[in-house]
């Protein structure tokens, strides 16, 4: 195919289309120091020399092995085991992506198949998909399935303002144009009857986050019950670390459950990747988005996985695709799988207490501190709110300039009456020394 040149008179209509005079003005935003050719570039150094430099800028940096941080608000420093790594690492498995040919892609999919096992021992459902982008695309995807179950004719979505903001945020993004209602509840405070009295019989599902965006835990059984009865769905935003100690949902009577599985081996990374998990009742199975990998035997009987629903537009023809933008995020289902497995049903139980008992003691030891009260009308997890003597930012900053600690997440920003809130995070990677530290450098910065 050979490249015909725009005429100059193509360019003029392109450039008036947009709005600008010339080409050249497409370039207005960059320093004229720095447009070509008069970019001053330093002198070629060797590769060691160009290592030395980069490391050297890496180190402006802030990370985790040398700050303490007691951030959490959907992104957590857990501990990774080492094996996690090393078993990714493997070449058959970090290339793998799509298992298009069972007969060739078996590890693949056996992978699979165990994370969407461990998923929904995990979540008390019955089926799991592997898996979303983030928690975030995976409650997005939660709502389309409900209307879907719906067959349509249910549009509205009633959804607590206690789910996390930027999961709010991506849901309203994902679902504009899509003829869908979204009410969000007006107070943060989950209760039981407020959540109930905006569901009508056009509601196709209730959204709720336990633990909350807060910290909070909420017993969900009355919620799915009354819901229920009037056919719309429960769909539920959980920590997977925490189902290691609490009900699962899916014994309290929730339809859907999704979630981030970053706490499950992945690390933060500076931001991503993450991985949203989606598990469900049998009844929604095929409604899900995503792909279903299964167990069977081949014709002399021995064991083999298939993918046995695939609903992505990839797969099967696009007007009867579920979603179009959902993918196995196999590196990460994977990292996911081998910790669950690494773990066990011990292990992660008592990762879940480590992070409990450790949250509740320095809960205890900020509330002890002049001008601080913590919120305990609520039973927490590992995340709980500071009301703090004065602004929340004002409090991180100051905090990390003296003590380089990163106190928590300051709830202004999504909430406008929290100003003086902050949300702090303790896993058990946050030592009693850490802990102690903290409270010190909490009292010293508001001195």
């Amino acid at each position: 195919m050979t490249y015909t040149p725009h005429t100059p008179k193509q360019v003029s209509e392109m450039l008036a289309t947009i709005g600008v005079d010339s080409t050249a003005s497409l370039f207005d935003t960059i320093p004229k120091e720095h447009r070509f050719p008069e970019v001053d570039l330093p002198p070629a150094l060797s590769e060691p020399e160009l290592v030395s430099v980069f490391r050297k800028l890496s180190e402006r940096n802030d990370d985790l092995e040398h700050a303490t941080s007691f951030l959490g608000a959907g992104a957590y420093n857990h501990y990774i085991p080492s094996i996690v790594d090393h078993i990714i690492s493997r070449s058959e498995l970090y290339t793998a992506y799509t298992p298009y040919q069972p007969e060739v892609s078996q590890g693949t999919l056996q992978a699979i198949f165990e994370y969407q096992s461990m998923l929904c021992a995990l979540t008390g459902m019955d089926a799991s998909n592997a898996s979303h982008y983030d928690g975030a695309t995976a409650l997005a995807e939660a709502i389309i399935t409900a209307i879907a179950a719906g067959r349509g004719r249910r549009r509205r979505v009633v959804m607590a303002s206690s789910v996390h903001p930027q999961y709010r945020q991506v849901c309203d993004t994902y679902t504009s144009g899509m003829d869908v209602d979204i009410v969000t509840s007006d107070d943060t405070l989950v209760t039981t009857d407020a959540l109930l009295s905006l569901v009508d019989d056009q509601t196709a599902c209730l959204i709720v986050q336990s633990p909350d965006f807060f910290g909070r835990i909420h017993d969900l059984s009355a919620i799915a019950d009354a819901l229920h009865t009037q056919n719309a769905l429960l769909v539920v935003v959980a920590n997977p670390i925490s189902l290691g100690l609490l009900r699962p949902p899916g014994e309290q009577g929730a339809d859907i459950v999704v979630g981030d599985g970053q706490p499950l081996g992945n690390s933060l990374a500076f931001g991503g990747p993450h991985l949203g998990y989606f598990a469900c009742t049998k009844a929604l199975v095929r409604r899900m988005s995503g792909r279903l990998v299964g167990e069977t035997v081949d014709h002399a009987e021995n064991r083999g996985y298939v993918l046995t629903l695939s609903t992505r537009e990839q797969h099967i023809r696009r007007g009867k695709a579920s979603s179009n933008i959902c993918t196995n995020q196999g590196l990460n289902a994977l990292a996911a799988a081998v910790y669950l497995s690494v773990m066990g049903k011990q292990g992660l139980a008592h990762v879940a207490r480590l992070c409990y008992h450790k949250a509740h003691h320095a809960a205890a030891l900020i509330d002890g501190l002049a001008g601080f009260c913590v919120d305990s009308t609520h039973s927490f997890f590992h995340e709980f709110v500071v009301e703090c003597p004065c602004d929340a930012d004002r409090i991180r900053d100051r905090v990390y300039a003296q003590s380089g600690i990163v106190v928590g997440y300051p709830l202004g920003s999504d909430y406008v009456d929290m100003a003086k809130r902050l949300l702090v995070c303790v896993t058990e990677m946050n030592s009693a020394e850490q802990i102690a530290d903290l409270a010190r450098a909490l009292e010293e910065a508001t001195a």
